[in-house]
Order: structure tokens, then sequence, then C-alpha cells
């Protein structure tokens, strides 16, 4: 069974009215899992909060106080020129934070065979000592580093398909021999990282504006999946952006949603074959709401084998 995880707490935070990380992100996912049915299949949990002991496995106490002491009373309080935090933020951003540790537990206790985090604030960009691109702290690192510290896994896999760069990901693990982290971005486009070059370890595939699918598959057959089965993770993370859906007019490239179902299901062979069929996928990008949506719940069908 698929653990669907998601928390009230994700629904407060906002960033104004206009900005396009918004509340209805949450809702238009869940919807879409009502209106397909989906949701009859899952094993539902709130996110907990994490612990600041959890989240200083990948961020500095400076950045973990930095964030703490910025939520404001009231108003608005901006840390860049993307990301704000409301009365509500911090305790949103610790909920995501805690969703994907919450599913690497009960995968590792046996209660659930895969998890989504149905989640915001989203992680990627959340660098070990900066908050970023509208993420507080690194969500899907927090879990990868439970699972290895917490739970004594030699090796993690994080797949990323978000339109942009998972920069903050790479920076906390780009010298951690036990992370292997795959991802595709679209190149030029923010944050602009990730194209220096790749590493066995951090295998990342810019694409060109306008790429679809077919672009998208060839980087997994021929980049992702030998990077995957030479790596043999343990525990398979994604960090789940879906604003490279063609739909998806800030993202710029051509995903549809059969795409991200076509790549799930290659991932989920990986998983089958080294972890035990362990996957945990938390909400990163996807601002198209009606996209976003059925992307999700394809890339959820494929997860849960349905």
């Amino acid at each position: 069974m698929l653990a669907f995880i998601s928390h009230p707490d994700c629904l407060l935070h906002e960033m104004g009215g206009d900005h396009p990380e918004s509340p209805d992100r949450i809702h238009a996912i869940s919807d879409q899992m009502i209106a397909s049915g989906l949701d009859m299949h899952f094993l539902k949990a709130d996110a907990p909060l994490a612990t600041y002991e959890e989240i200083a496995r990948v961020h500095s106490r400076e950045h973990i106080e930095k964030i703490r002491k910025s939520a404001p009373e009231s108003g608005l309080v901006w840390l860049d020129p993307d990301t704000a935090m409301n009365r509500y933020s911090l305790n949103a951003a610790l909920r995501a934070a805690g969703a994907v540790r919450l599913g690497v537990d009960l995968l590792m206790e046996g209660r659930a065979e895969s998890a989504f985090c149905c989640v915001r604030p989203p992680g990627h960009h959340a660098m070990r000592n900066r908050a970023m691109g509208f993420c507080l702290f690194n969500n899907v690192a927090v879990g990868a580093a439970h699972a290895l510290e917490h739970h004594g896994l030699e090796r993690v896999a994080i797949v990323d398909f978000d339109v942009h760069h998972g920069n903050g990901t790479e920076d906390i693990f780009r010298h951690d021999e036990r992370v292997m982290m795959v991802s595709i971005f679209r190149h030029p486009y923010y944050p602009f990282s990730g194209f220096e070059g790749r590493s066995e370890r951090m295998v990342n595939i810019p694409l060109a504006a306008g790429s679809d699918g077919e672009a998208w598959m060839q980087a997994v057959d021929q980049w992702w999946i030998p990077s995957l089965e030479s790596h043999r993770p343990e525990f398979v993370f994604f960090s789940a952006g879906f604003d490279a859906h063609r739909e998806d007019e800030m993202g710029g490239l051509a995903f549809i949603e059969a795409d991200y179902a076509k790549v799930t299901q290659k991932i989920a062979k990986i998983a089958q074959k080294h972890a035990k069929g362990r996957m945990v996928s938390t909400l990163e990008g996807g601002y198209e709401l009606s996209s976003l949506g059925r992307s999700a719940a394809a890339h959820v069908k494929a997860m849960a084998g349905l």
C-alpha cells in the first residue's frame, strides 16, 4: 500500500496572493487523487514535525536558527526575492521535512510499500546554509539522511525530475559517497547550476528549452539507469517536480503525464531489484494546477503499481 502523507499546516504557509507556490497546489493534487479513485488505495497519514536534530543532519545550526528567528508574528518576511515566510511557514516547513522522515519509517517498518508526501514548501533548492527558490529546509535530504543515519542503510538514491536543478540537494550530498543523485532540468534556467559537469554520483542531465518526453527517456536510459544499477541503492527517493509539463508555462519543457508514469515505472524496477521496492516521493515544483494534479496522479499510480 502507498502512504499518502500530508498535513493541514502545509496549507497555511503563504507567500502572497499572486505567488505561484500556493496552497492551491495541495488541493489540486488531493482533488485529483479523489477524482481518479486513487485515494481508496492509500494509507493516509499526517506529517509530523521534523525535529531540529533531524534537520541538523543536513543543515547547519546557523541556517536552522535563521529560519526559526525569521518567522514573523504577522505579514511576510522575505528571505530572498522568491522566498518568504508568514507566521505559519516554520511549522509547514517542519511538517514537509517530517513527512519524508515518516515515509522512510513507514517503509522500513513494513507498514507501507511506498509513500508520496503531498507537502509544501518544497525543498530541493535549500542548501546547507541557505534558503532559496521557495525552499526553507531540504525535505528529501532530511529523509535520505534519516535512512542512512537512523536506519543504517549504506546507499540511497535521489531521483529529481523538477524543471529546475536541485542545487540544494547536490550541495548537501556532493561529497557523501552513500548518496547518488540523478536529475534532469532545463538549461539555461534557474538556479543556473548543475551543468558544470557530472560526477559518478551527481548525474545531472541538462535539457534544452522545449525538450519533450523522448529527450527525457533518452537521458534516463543512457545515464540514469546505468548509474543507478552501479550504485545499487537500498532506498529510492523522488524529488517530484511537475513543472516540466508542457502546460506549465513557467517551465518551458514539454513533458506529459505519461512521461512521469513511464519514468516512475523504470525507477520502480531499480527499487524492486536493489531496494526491496522502497520508494518515497516528495512534492517539489509544478504550478499549473490541472497538469500538476494529473501528473502527480500518474506518478503515484505508477509508484503504487496500480
